[in-house]
């Protein structure tokens, strides 16, 4: 299966089960689509015509694509589904990260908030220190083999609840060297309680902070206010810079959402590197399709045009030597996720599990207080193992949609969350989400073979 498109001055064909990427000239971009469906003389004479060069130049071409398709790297086959759900079953019941919900509250009133304010659909709460020490037990006691283990902050606003956030790093600390594990930490935060004592934190314990910032005053205030409607912008953007700046302009993320409100999302991200931000995310809305920030098809189309100007922007400065970072358009094309993690997805329900302060796992963040897919609690581990199974045999091969689409060994089937959200199934596809990660994945391979030719050159 390959994928051809046009972008960034850029003829790319994609070869989808090899992983190899070709960006190549008119004449052969033209030829390797007709290739499975047309025999050489017939292709050789109807390009040397249309492109008004000899038959012989054509015919090297031809054989030149013959040959990459004999060494594997175009139209390759597709021999992935058998081990579809090999590395799941390899690991069945090895837990290797936790998002915990030190937080089921917030000091903000985020309209769009697919968490209901931080309640997730249910009463606010803290998480105490037990139960947060359990949940690390419980980590550390289904980690199996595992040595590097992951656990992300999270909330609601997870600094409502600092000192316990605190510690339980101090805990983990405690016991990973005699566990032989390695803990990577994680905040997630929207920084209005960011003070000197939380930046020295997070300096020294977090591995990375995910900082909530939406762009533009304007656009950031319309949504992300206190309970009294006032915005947060200008409360939490000094913070976010010198926090930023403690850490070396390094190992952040600054997470925005786009709306109906700012289908135009690139003016965010223009704002965000003048404030002085370069690890940029700006992620689709989640949300109700009745809702009044759901994106439409007009907002649809409107942001897969601001995707492609957001690649030649970031093009741009990274010759002008001031490059930035979006998260969607981080691809490494010479390496990348195994073919196992490619085909078996992202692991929530089975690998990765969210636990909410009393206790309770859910597959993760997004599944928490939908009660048919809780999976147990950290106690007594995984009591409901039929959901448990039903996310380890969700693959990208699960789905029908996805069988025939160039992108399935880059998204993997997508994120079973939105699916389920969209269409009832952690088996569906949302569509919407499939339209724009391909563009995302297009301008993120341009981006990749325009570094590559101009390093060549």
């Amino acid at each position: 299966m390959i994928h051809r498109y046009k972008l960034g001055g850029l003829n790319i064909v994609l070869d989808t089960c090899s992983g190899s990427v070709h960006a190549v000239d008119e004449i052969a971009y033209e030829l390797i689509g007709m290739f499975e469906e047309k025999d050489r003389e017939e292709a050789v004479s109807e390009l040397a015509a249309r492109f008004s060069v000899p038959e012989e130049e054509i015919g090297e071409c031809w054989d030149q694509v013959a040959q990459l398709r004999d060494e594997g790297r175009l139209f390759a086959p597709d021999t992935f589904e058998p081990m579809a759900g090999e590395l799941k079953n390899r690991t069945s019941g090895v837990v290797k990260a936790l998002c915990l919900h030190v937080a089921h509250t917030c000091n903000l009133n985020c309209s769009y908030c697919f968490a209901s304010q931080g309640k997730y659909h249910g009463d606010r709460a803290l998480m105490s220190f037990e139960v947060g020490k359990q949940a690390l037990d419980f980590l550390v006691a289904n980690s199996g083999s595992r040595r590097n283990l992951e656990v992300d902050f999270f909330g609601g606003e997870p600094l409502m609840n600092f000192d316990v956030v605190k510690k339980l790093t101090a805990y983990a600390r405690d016991i990973e060297k005699e566990a032989g594990k390695n803990f990577r930490f994680t905040l997630t935060t929207n920084g209005m309680l960011i003070d000197d004592d939380v930046i020295d934190f997070a300096n020294r314990e977090m591995s990375n902070v995910v900082l909530s910032l939406d762009g533009r005053k304007e656009i950031h205030d319309r949504f992300r206010v206190d309970y009294a409607g006032n915005g947060s912008f200008d409360r939490i953007v000094p913070k976010f810079q010198k926090l930023v700046a403690a850490r070396g302009g390094k190992n952040y993320y600054m997470r925005g959402t786009f709306t109906h409100a700012n289908p135009d999302f690139l003016e965010d991200v223009k704002v965000m590197l003048d404030l002085g931000f370069t690890e940029l995310s700006m992620e689709p809305v989640v949300c109700a399709a009745d809702d009044p920030s759901a994106l439409t098809e007009e907002d649809i189309e409107t942001v897969l045009g601001q995707y492609e100007k957001l690649a030649e922007l970031m093009q741009a400065r990274r010759r002008e030597g001031r490059p930035f970072t979006f998260y969607h358009y981080m691809i490494d094309l010479t390496g990348g996720p195994c073919i196992y993690k490619r085909v078996s997805g992202c692991g929530s329900g089975t690998e990765y599990m969210a636990v909410t302060p009393w206790g309770d796992l859910y597959p993760c963040h997004q599944f928490v207080g939908e009660e048919e897919f809780r999976l147990g609690n950290v106690w007594d581990g995984v009591t409901n193992p039929a959901v448990r199974d039903e996310f380890a045999s969700c693959n990208v091969y699960a789905r029908e949609e996805c069988r025939d689409c160039w992108a399935k060994l880059y998204c993997s089937g997508g994120c079973a969350a939105n699916a389920y959200h969209a269409t009832g199934s952690i088996r569906g596809v949302y569509e919407k989400g499939c339209v724009l990660f391909k563009k995302r994945i297009e301008c993120a391979i341009m981006l990749e073979c325009a570094k590559m030719l101009e390093e060549e050159d």
